[in-house]
């Protein structure tokens, strides 16, 4: 295990909470304005959501520390506040930056700090107060992951090559990352009418990989009002399509461009072994597991075997797709996107909730394991292959 290992396994959570999650129908105009201290020009707030298929990038120049941005919205969704006091343009608003992850909705909702944009609050917003008593419900969580982050930032080079430390890291990361998985379980249950319940639903299907066997009864338990809301109605599709993608059936076709703008089906590769493979540059468990998909690769490269990979990557960001695929070593790879994030058509089509993501299928076209991590891709592999 290194820093990526730790670190990024929360930024995988980040980016599946990233997905629109929408609780219930608002047709409707917002007003988003705010007030960071006293600061003026060249300082700038950035704005960024996503809207059906569309990815929204505003900014505002700050006026003694005002800001506000307009607009509609069709239902409540994730957004992302970011502040440069410098004024430069943030080529990735991710982890490190100065920024808010909350919710946007019909409302009009205040954001004020002193200081920052992080540690900004939020007021006039049912779905963010909603948002505070979740978080604050997963702190013990929290309070895991930094004591996780602070003992490995602290230790020396030698002490990270000590097997010792990263077992007993990855224990305590496994150990919170089951605790917090049952501390959404008991929010929903004790919170079946919260504005963000469905919310933690779709979190809690990514934490157990859409397990219909608890998902379906809690869903089941919920007020038909949560239940028959956008968002309810697509945990639903969601949860139907875990049922038809499953191993044995059949692996549903899809066509998107390589890196050079050709179309690339999967069905083109009918008579091979395939790992699909859903992944995004700004996935840190994704690029954790990079290594082992290309030792896979090159062990069975010359045994009827191909390795499609599917990218999340945002609007307007190929080039930090390309940079990821060169960095990891991905070359040899046939690689495709439509570059829509969470929008991606075979994300949706394959009811993908998180990555990384995959399956391997068969010359036939069926889907003969899935969800293959770390050694268990060459084990599935020396177990398929002739």
């Amino acid at each position: 295990m290194d820093l990526i290992t730790v670190r990024s396994k929360t930024w995988a959570i980040i980016a599946a909470a990233l997905i629109p999650a929408a609780v219930q129908a608002q047709d409707g105009k917002f007003v988003l304005k705010g007030r960071i201290g006293k600061l003026n020009a060249p300082a700038i707030v950035y704005f960024d959501r996503t809207e059906g298929d569309d990815r929204i990038l505003d900014s505002a120049v700050l006026k003694n520390g005002e800001f506000s941005f307009k607009g509609t919205t069709t239902e409540p969704g994730l957004m992302m506040l970011a502040l440069s006091k410098d004024g430069k343009r943030l080529e990735n608003m991710g982890q490190g930056m100065d920024r808010k992850i909350m919710y946007l909705e019909s409302a009009t909702i205040t954001v004020t700090s002193d200081s920052d944009m992080a540690s900004a609050r939020i007021t006039g917003s049912k779905m963010n107060d909603g948002d505070l008593a979740y978080k604050k419900h997963l702190q013990p969580y929290e309070d895991q992951m930094a004591e996780i982050n602070k003992i490995w930032g602290g230790a020396t080079d030698e002490q990270r090559r000590d097997t010792t430390l990263t077992n007993a890291l990855n224990a305590k990361f496994r150990k919170a990352i089951g605790d917090k998985t049952n501390l959404i379980r008991d929010f929903i249950k004790k919170n079946p009418n919260s504005p963000v319940t469905m919310f933690a639903m779709q979190e809690l299907s990514v934490h157990n990989n859409m397990d219909l066997a608890e998902l379906e009864p809690l869903f089941a338990s919920l007020p038909e009002s949560q239940r028959n809301s956008p968002a309810g109605k697509r945990m639903a599709g969601n949860m139907l399509k875990k049922k038809t993608i499953v191993i044995g059936a059949p692996a549903p076709d899809f066509t998107q461009n390589d890196l050079n703008g050709k179309p690339v089906s999967l069905s083109d590769f009918r008579g091979k072994y395939v790992f699909l493979d859903f992944w995004a540059s700004w996935c840190g468990p994704c690029r954790a597991e990079n290594p082992h998909v290309v030792a896979a690769y090159r062990k069975f490269k010359d045994r009827n075997f191909v390795v499609l990979s599917v990218s999340l990557d945002q609007p307007g960001r190929k080039d930090l797709w390309e940079e990821a695929i060169k960095k990891d070593g991905l070359q040899d790879f046939v690689h495709v996107s439509d570059l829509k994030y969470w929008n991606n058509a075979a994300v949706k089509l394959y009811g993908i909730r998180g990555v990384p993501a995959n399956f391997l299928i068969d010359p036939q076209g069926k889907i003969v394991a899935k969800d293959l991590r770390g050694a268990a891709l060459e084990e599935a592999l020396t177990k398929q292959l002739p």
